[in-house]
């Protein structure tokens, strides 16, 4: 009889581009999640959760640099008899999921319908350090009006909502563009829509940031060398068609005033680039009325946006505080939100065009900021740890983190084996926990509990010296009935 074969074991390891989020990261997003959709929630828009799986029609081809929608997202055939059926996805974002939600639901929504939302997305990208195949989103959109109010009101609770979770002004900017005027630049420069070279040249745009004037005039030209030597063919223009484009780039100036009067020289007689210059026009005065700044929010022409979607105004949140890279070099943060009027997206359920604007912030990037700046606790506080002295009294212990649970106060009972008292004490440290409650025999029999304070005694036996210790105690005899007071007392005096 031939032998079975044995199955080889599954390796324990994490899907390339994914990861796993523990205790303290998963609490930190959770309270930022809240904090976020509290000015949400001020400013009157309301939560929704659509499905984290669409069809790939209903999702479209928008992924950036990608030509095929099951490119770039991870999707799957279900299949009926025939061999036929739907192509599945899962969502790449939270915007295309809402002009589906929209179109399907819009005649018991009202209008404009403002909404948020916050979860997962996943991308089936290459992934690479700090860039994962599934990463959370947090959004707002106003769907069903047209007025630059909207749009206006998206950047203010987009600064607002920075300010609230931990980023002081003067670390950010909201940076706000539209994509009429650069529609309007193209037009002066003779590419209409669908012109061959015209998604060469707004990539080119869009590499401003990292390249810098000259080297848009490279790209968009003959080439450039890069850094590494490597020669970049350019797009092939001539120096006269890339002077528009790089009159737009630099048109920034002192002032809101001057950049406009700057843009208005580079679109020429664009009338959709003038349409785009009157919009902007409209969300400065709208900022400036609400008395947004431009210390918090600026017109700034250089913002691009990748997604294909975007028809009107664009915004970036870009953080502003420098910090060290992996080589130890300073930079800016860079970008933690963005983005922008999206008025074709319903359309493509209804056959009519629905005005809507939006903003979705990364989530893991903001984390990362506010653990920058020191604004998330980097030590987790675990529950109070009831320890088990005699296992047959394990009732007695239950009432007592009963008690604590029910005064609000987070705890547990030690499950494992409680033979040695010293790997309870041990447990408790890797939970992080705040205090140890104990209650042996003679504690049972005296009608007292010990109560340690961990934080304090780890304190204590580090940096205190012997006369300090018998000054400052960390562990207290107290009534039985005085559990919940003294455990409440140690845990406010710990902050």
């Amino acid at each position: 009889m031939a032998k079975v074969k044995k199955q080889p074991r599954p390796k324990a390891i994490t899907p390339k581009g994914f990861r796993d989020y523990f205790g303290a990261e998963v609490t930190q997003r959770t309270e930022m999640l809240h904090a976020i959709a509290g000015v949400y929630h001020r400013y009157g828009f309301d939560a929704l959760e659509s499905s984290a799986v669409e069809t790939v029609e209903a999702l479209g081809k928008f992924l950036p640099d990608v030509d095929r929608p099951n490119e770039g997202v991870f999707a799957w055939q279900e299949t009926d008899e025939s061999g036929q059926g739907d192509w599945m996805a899962l969502r790449y974002d939270l915007t295309a999921p809402l002009a589906r939600v929209y179109a399907q639901h819009r005649n018991d929504l009202p209008t404009p319908y403002r909404r948020y939302a916050m979860g997962p997305v996943w991308r089936n990208e290459k992934p690479g350090p700090g860039r994962y195949r599934q990463f959370y989103q947090c959004d707002a959109d106003t769907v069903g009006t047209a007025s630059m109010a909207a749009d206006a009101e998206i950047c203010a609770m987009l600064s607002d909502t920075l300010e609230t979770v931990g980023i002081p002004r003067g670390d950010y900017l909201v940076r706000v563009n539209n994509r009429k005027v650069l529609n309007g630049v193209l037009e002066a420069m003779g590419l209409e829509e669908g012109a061959a070279s015209r998604d060469d040249v707004l990539r080119t745009i869009d590499k401003f940031d990292k390249v810098g004037e000259e080297g848009v005039r490279q790209l968009l030209t003959k080439g450039r060398l890069d850094a590494s030597g490597a020669y970049i063919d350019g797009v092939g223009l001539s120096e006269e068609q890339a002077a528009p484009v790089l009159a737009f780039l630099t048109s920034k100036a002192a002032d809101t005033a001057g950049t406009l009067e700057n843009l208005r020289a580079a679109v020429g007689e664009s009338k959709i680039g003038a349409e785009g210059i009157a919009e902007l026009e409209q969300i400065g005065a709208l900022l400036a009325a609400g008395g947004y700044g431009p210390d918090r929010i600026e017109i700034d022409p250089s913002v691009v946006r990748g997604l294909g979607y975007y028809t009107g105004p664009v915004f970036e949140a870009e953080l502003t505080f420098e910090i060290l890279d992996e080589k130890g070099r300073k930079r800016q943060f860079g970008s933690v939100a963005g983005g922008g009027r999206y008025d074709g997206l319903v359309k493509r359920f209804t056959g009519q065009e629905v005005p809507a604007v939006g903003v979705s912030i990364g989530v893991d990037r903001l984390l990362a900021a506010l653990r920058e700046k020191g604004r998330l606790a980097t030590q987790p506080t675990g529950p109070v740890v009831v320890t088990v002295m005699d296992r047959d009294r394990m009732a007695d212990y239950q009432a007592m983190v009963t008690e604590l649970r029910n005064a609000g106060i987070r705890a547990e009972v030690y499950l494992g084996n409680p033979k040695n008292f010293g790997n309870q004490l041990k447990y408790a440290d890797k939970r992080h926990s705040p205090v140890a409650v104990i209650e042996g025999g003679d504690e049972k029999e005296n009608g007292v509990v010990q109560i340690k304070d961990l934080i304090l005694g780890a304190k204590i036996a580090e940096n205190a010296t012997l006369e300090e210790w018998k000054e400052r105690p960390s562990q207290f005899e107290v009534p039985r009935t005085d559990l919940v007071a003294k455990v409440r007392e140690i845990l406010e005096s710990q902050g």
